[in-house]
């Protein structure tokens, strides 16, 4: 596409993999739910990350178009299908930004120990850290790669050293006192009994969510039917590796009636560190989870504004949409319009309900948003599986057999990632109205993908 620099190369996808995927929150929401949360763990790698990356090195080698699933479903199965698969992945992620945000904001206050900790619960204090967040990462969003590159790999290092600090704790935690949750064979498997346990498994699916964010911009990235792929490989099996060992080392290290789902590792580093003398790592700790946040929340912006700038290239959205900025080379007019439509929800999210409340519907919502995307994603490998074994590609391993049952494996568990987010936890007591926002809202932001595919075919006609 005119206008498009190809700026990026392996370092700095697998920085932005590991800055948009890795997150330090998913380890503390796994611990919060003790130690059956590593089986689950383990089952979301095998059955459905493991296909997200094979099924996604197939596609982005042999299709590396901008655009991504967008362009993916638009090519199996028509143009509404593709339009629907963008808006639908579109909308998940301008509601995962508050969510990401609040995150955070909430990571950044354990930079002055636990002073201002009772700030989690703010909604003045929220609203106004997650609005700085969102700025930075429109500012460098929309100023172009030669700058937000740098904050995406600065969050990638900075998921990092957290981990291996709270490893060190656990270690010695686990040295002088035990664990500080009992952590027995016959526990690591979730017992299907507990509702609230499998409804987990939804949550840690969606933390592996984000391989399909590079190749929405394909055609800024050197050599892209090189470089994705490999980009894949090298950051898979660190991600995997480090939400099990982080989410070991946080129950080892911090009871889980104490770990809070969203600043775990932070609770985790400074009050288990206080009993080793290792308190002073709590400080450096917060701003380095800081850090990487504000870098996952700068890729994810950067890459879906991506889908309105194509949109607005198809004609599914007013021409302003497609137009490049003449001195930064980034569709502005895009990134603004979705960094407005992020601040209207950052506002709404911190107004009227508790940050935790609002944190977790965020959540479910963004999780059912996204995985229809990813059947559609599946799928199309599927119906395309003709066309990625051509010269350059890397087909999924086995034939035409083994492409199917490794994205039938990805689509199973993506419908089950999307029905269990449906269901309420046990602690709501307005499970009814839950379910009905979550089925509804979903259900409306679809019916208006369809609507808006509607009105451009129209448009297009009468021209």
């Amino acid at each position: 596409m005119d206008g498009l620099r190809r700026q990026l190369g392996t370092r700095d996808l697998v920085l932005m993999n590991v800055a948009a995927i890795l997150s330090p929150r998913w380890m503390a929401f796994a611990a919060a739910s003790g130690p059956s949360s590593i089986g689950l763990w383990v089952a979301a790698s095998i059955f459905f990350f493991l296909p997200n990356a094979l099924c996604i090195t197939a596609l982005s080698s042999s299709f590396p178009q901008e655009g991504g699933l967008y362009a993916w479903s638009k090519r199996a199965f028509g143009d509404v299908h593709g339009f629907v698969t963008g808006w639908s992945y579109w909308m998940s992620n301008v509601f995962y930004f508050p969510s990401l945000a609040l995150a955070t904001a909430g990571m950044g206050l354990y930079i002055f120990g636990t002073r201002y900790a009772h700030l989690e619960q703010s909604n003045a204090y929220n609203l106004t850290a997650s609005l700085a967040l969102l700025f930075v990462a429109i500012l460098v969003s929309v100023i172009g790669w030669r700058a937000g590159k740098w904050v995406q790999n600065l969050g990638g290092l900075g998921n990092w050293l957290p981990i291996v600090f709270l490893l060190l704790i656990a270690v010695l935690v686990l040295i002088r006192f035990g664990p500080a949750n009992p952590i027995r064979l016959g526990e690591i498997f979730p017992r299907f009994s507990e509702l609230g346990l499998i409804l987990v498994f939804s949550k840690l699916c969606f933390a592996f969510a984000g391989f399909e964010l590079a190749p929405i911009v394909s055609e800024e990235i050197v050599e892209p039917t090189k470089t994705l792929p490999r980009a894949i490989f090298i950051s898979a099996a660190s991600i995997a590796f480090v939400y099990i060992v982080g989410t070991l080392a946080l129950l080892v290290a911090l009871p889980t009636a104490e770990t809070s789902i969203v600043t775990g590792i932070n609770q985790a580093v400074t009050k288990a560190g206080a009993r080793v003398g290792l308190d002073f790592l709590g400080a450096p700790t917060a701003l380095l989870m800081a850090v990487a946040g504000l870098g996952g929340l700068a890729a994810w912006f950067a890459g879906s504004g991506r889908l309105l700038f194509v949109a607005g290239i198809d004609r599914y959205l007013p021409p302003a949409f497609s137009r490049i900025h003449p001195r930064w080379n980034t569709p502005a007019v895009a990134l603004l319009t979705q960094g407005a439509v992020a601040v209207l929800l950052t506002f709404l999210a911190t107004v009227g309900t508790s940050v935790q409340n609002a944190y977790l519907f965020f959540a479910d919502l963004t999780t059912i948003l996204a995985f229809i995307p990813y059947l559609y994603m599946f799928a199309s490998c599927i119906a395309l599986r003709g066309e990625t074994r051509g010269p350059g590609s890397i087909p999924i391993p086995g034939g035409s057999t083994g492409n199917v049952l490794v994205n039938v494996s990805g689509f199973l568990m993506t419908a089950l990632a999307i029905v269990l987010s449906c269901i309420p936890p046990p602690e709501e007591t307005r499970k009814l109205l839950r379910a009905v926002l979550l089925v509804g809202g979903a259900a409306g932001f679809l019916a208006v993908g369809f609507g808006l595919y509607a009105l451009a075919s129209r448009r297009a006609q009468r021209a």
